[in-house]
């Protein structure tokens, strides 16, 4: 298992929820996880329902077994300030930088200096160890940009050390693409079953094998029951009306006490049907889409009560049962 699982998906598709998920079920069993968020959008306190993260890393939950879970809210200006100290000792000039704007210009302006910070801090907690010579974390979850930017990001210290020759920025360039391009990483795509997300994550596990990037599984969130399958649908379509009547009217529904007939609930019956056949059919079509991806399937179910923190445990269960941690 890679020590440090990326999490990517496009926009909406749960890729926050799902990392946050993995982390916690990664970690049973008496492991420790760090779950590394680098978007600032605090959606990891939000889904563990705990105060603003702090740029430290901090325990969030425990997982079944005793294991731990941290959270790591990565803040792009202090991680130059850590950046500068340990290569370049500022200390106090440093932070005289940040108090005249260079941290900010730094970190805003030029170009992929903040995606090289993110993923620096990532990979160096992947690398720590205790003062026993074990690693700190067993596994680090980071909870990555979108889609349509992962592989650039994930990217970035090539071109970095591509330009910086020699020094320390060139090595610890090289060090974080050493951990990124090996089999410590995986990089696992979240999407839904509809044609928009699952075409881009086609794309970028495209993207991500020309950059020889290491890419572990397909995560499909938010699968609603199959209510149905293809022999009902036939059956539902092929039942004579008047058998859908009798059917209904035996089972209580639609007598006169309730002002109608069976018959009048037959139309809305069979709209129900089309609709629901024709969602069936979308969701087939894209799972073979997925299929032809030749990468490990998993499918995470909806929570219909909406995302808690036991909804949380719960997929995590479910990760675990399907083998992804």
């Amino acid at each position: 298992m890679s020590r440090l699982q990326v999490v990517s998906g496009k926009g909406g598709t749960g890729k926050t929820t799902v990392a946050a998920a993995l982390a916690l079920a990664l970690a049973t069993e008496g492991k420790r996880a760090l779950l590394v968020e680098v978007e600032g959008r605090q959606g990891i306190a939000q889904l563990f329902e705990t105060e603003v993260l702090p740029y430290e890393e901090r325990k969030i939950a425990v997982a079944p077994g005793g294991g731990e879970v941290y959270a790591l809210a990565i803040d792009p200006e202090l991680a130059l300030l850590d950046y500068l100290q340990m290569f370049y000792k500022l200390g106090s000039a440093g932070r005289a930088l940040k108090k005249l704007g260079a941290i900010d210009f730094a970190t805003t302006i030029a170009p992929g200096v903040r995606d090289v910070l993110l993923t620096g801090k990532a990979c160096e907690a992947v690398r720590r160890k205790d003062r026993s010579g074990r690693f700190a974390y067993d596994y680090v979850v980071m909870d990555a940009p979108p889609t349509g930017r992962i592989t650039r990001f994930l990217n970035v210290n090539d071109e970095v050390a591509g330009l910086a020759k020699v020094g320390p920025i060139h090595n610890q360039a090289q060090a974080v693409m050493r951990v990124l391009k090996s089999r410590e990483t995986a990089v696992h795509l979240v999407t839904l079953l509809e044609e928009m997300p699952v075409q881009e994550t086609a794309d970028g596990i495209a993207e991500l094998r020309a950059a020889r990037l290491p890419v572990g599984r397909v995560v499909v969130n938010m699968v609603r029951p199959a209510l149905l399958d293809a022999t009902d649908l036939e059956l539902l379509r092929s039942t004579p009306r008047t058998a859908l009547a009798r059917s209904l009217s035996g089972a209580g529904l639609g007598g006169a006490r309730r002002g109608g007939h069976a018959e009048r609930l037959v139309d809305p019956l069979l709209a129900q049907a089309d609709e629901y056949a024709e969602r069936y059919a979308l969701e087939q079509e894209q799972r073979a889409a997925l299929g032809a991806l030749d990468l490990p399937l998993h499918e995470l179910p909806l929570i219909a009560e909406g995302m808690d923190l036991a909804g949380l445990y719960e997929l995590a269960h479910e990760l675990r049962r399907q083998g992804i941690a």
